[in-house]
């Protein structure tokens, strides 16, 4: 087991360790409901400190370094989160609540899997040379050129803290921006630890900020800041909400994933066994606990009843415990207020005349456990298929034909992914075409990679981030004319 009590507890500003001006708050462990630690809180003027620092660094060394350079340092993080991948994964496990094994097989290596990718992106960021009539009569040379934005600011969910923090730094360093990171208040410990490696990897001072601290003080100063040039932010729509509407006043740029309420469609040729596997990871992963769950399960007619069956066995399988614990299958929700929110809408599922097959409470004992939990004979409409739950509740809804299946699918407020489930390829790509997210799987829940661009539709948010297009996010498109 990994202690906190020599891990970095304070922020990290301008490559140095400080006390934080707002005291400090309390990281529990949501198994135990017991401290790990206390962890400083920024102040507004500790946001000040960091930006101040994150646009000297624009004109200073960081500026001066080539791509070259930048990629090297990138390389040398993404090798030493593999070194210390156990710390980081025992952090993640102990301060979000899931099982160990996840962090290990996904969040550390799709960590440093972004470092590395955009390290090769590094000093490949480059304009085009565009031909014109000239100008006036006269031959004109035009070309573009891609610029970092400037300072940005990073707010970090406490889903899967350290693989979303590398989704927004590695492409906004290897751009050549800086960044001042609020690592979430539930799950700030891998983040400080990320901290350590990016000094270590040779970052100059100033380039990268982490302050950890609380939404309302130090979230809020880093989206009003003057020097901030752009938030990048992953959470909820109502936050998201409220971020766009205050960068609009100093036009800020942004890029929002908002969540989503993501369909699985099962078509009546897929593969039983590996659909409800698959299903399964999507309902139940990270507690449910992920923007991409997949928790409306739309089953063809002649497939429901065993998919229903499938699913409740799947869920009565999983083994609710200690994160660090081998068997674990399933750990506990962040903090009591989501367990409550969970709880909530389970009670709602059941008064609105959904049937529930598997679970649909909590286990006794200490720990913010809810069982994983099925819901049959949901209709799109009820409010357990409408609004975003983020805990292990999927809801089962039968259709007769693909396009009924479209329709369900596509009859929401959000649009981050979906997964088909088929044999059938030409059936594939005609609904992978017809689905209104950003990402489909198709034989496969959440197949992300850094060199995938990943981002939502309608309330899922605005812009994309990792491949290419995180390097487009990340820079500003100018244009050079030389009259000849």
């Amino acid at each position: 087991m990994t202690s906190t009590d020599t891990l970095p507890q304070r922020l990290f500003v301008a490559g140095e360790w400080r006390d934080g001006g707002g005291g400090t708050f309390a990281d529990l462990n949501p198994a135990t409901e017991e401290k790990l630690a206390d962890v400083a809180a920024a102040s507004a003027e500790d946001v000040d400190a960091a930006v101040a620092a994150a646009r000297a660094q624009l004109s200073g060394e960081w500026a001066a370094l080539p791509g070259s350079q930048r990629g090297r340092i990138l390389h040398r993080v993404a090798e030493l989160i593999e070194r210390d991948a156990g710390t980081l994964a025992r952090l993640e496990a102990m301060d979000v609540g899931k099982p160990l094994a996840q962090p290990s097989m996904l969040d550390i290596p799709n960590a440093a899997r972004t470092f590395r990718h955009f390290a090769g992106w590094a000093d490949k960021i480059t304009g085009q040379v565009v031909p014109t009539d000239g100008y006036l009569g006269r031959p004109t040379h035009s070309y573009t050129r891609r610029e970092p934005v400037g300072v940005i600011g990073a707010i970090i969910p406490w889903n899967t803290p350290l693989m979303i923090a590398a989704w927004k730094l590695a492409p906004a360093l290897a751009a050549g921006n800086t960044v001042v990171v609020k690592p979430p208040e539930d799950a700030p410990l891998s983040i400080l630890h990320l901290a350590t490696l990016l000094q270590e990897a040779g970052l100059p001072d100033g380039v990268v900020s982490v302050l950890p601290g609380l939404g309302p003080v130090a979230g809020q100063a880093l989206v009003d800041h003057p020097g901030v040039d752009k938030i990048s932010f992953t959470g909820s729509p109502e936050v998201g909400r409220a971020i766009a509407m205050a960068a609009a006043s100093s036009f800020k740029r942004i890029t929002l994933e908002l969540g989503g309420k993501s369909p699985q469609i099962i078509l009546p040729d897929a593969d039983l066994d590996a659909a409800v596997a698959g299903t399964a990871m999507g309902l139940f992963f990270n507690q449910g606990e992920v923007c991409a769950a997949g928790t409306r399960v739309l089953v063809h007619r002649s497939r429901y009843a065993d998919v229903v069956e499938a699913l409740a066995a799947a869920a009565a399988q999983q083994v609710l415990g200690d994160p660090l614990d081998p068997a674990t299958t399933m750990g506990a929700l962040v903090n009591r207020k989501q367990q409550e929110r969970v709880l909530g809408y389970i009670e709602k599922g059941r008064s609105e005349g959904a049937r529930i097959v598997a679970g649909g409470g909590r286990p006794e004992g200490a720990g913010f456990f809810v069982q994983p939990t099925i819901f049959a004979d949901v209709d799109n409409d009820m409010t357990i298929a409408r609004e975003e739950i983020f805990g292990p509740v999927g809801s089962v809804i039968p259709f007769d034909e693909p396009e009924e299946a479209i329709r369900i699918a596509n009859d929401t407020s959000y649009g981050l992914a979906a997964t088909l489930w088929t044999r059938d390829v030409a059936a594939a790509h005609t609904l992978a075409a017809q689905v209104r997210a950003g990402a489909v799987g198709v034989n496969g829940w959440a197949p992300i990679d850094a060199a995938l661009p990943w981002g939502g539709m309608k309330t899922s948010g605005i812009g994309r981030e990792l491949g290419w297009s995180g390097i487009l996010a990340n820079t500003e498109e100018k244009v050079v004319t030389v009259v000849l």
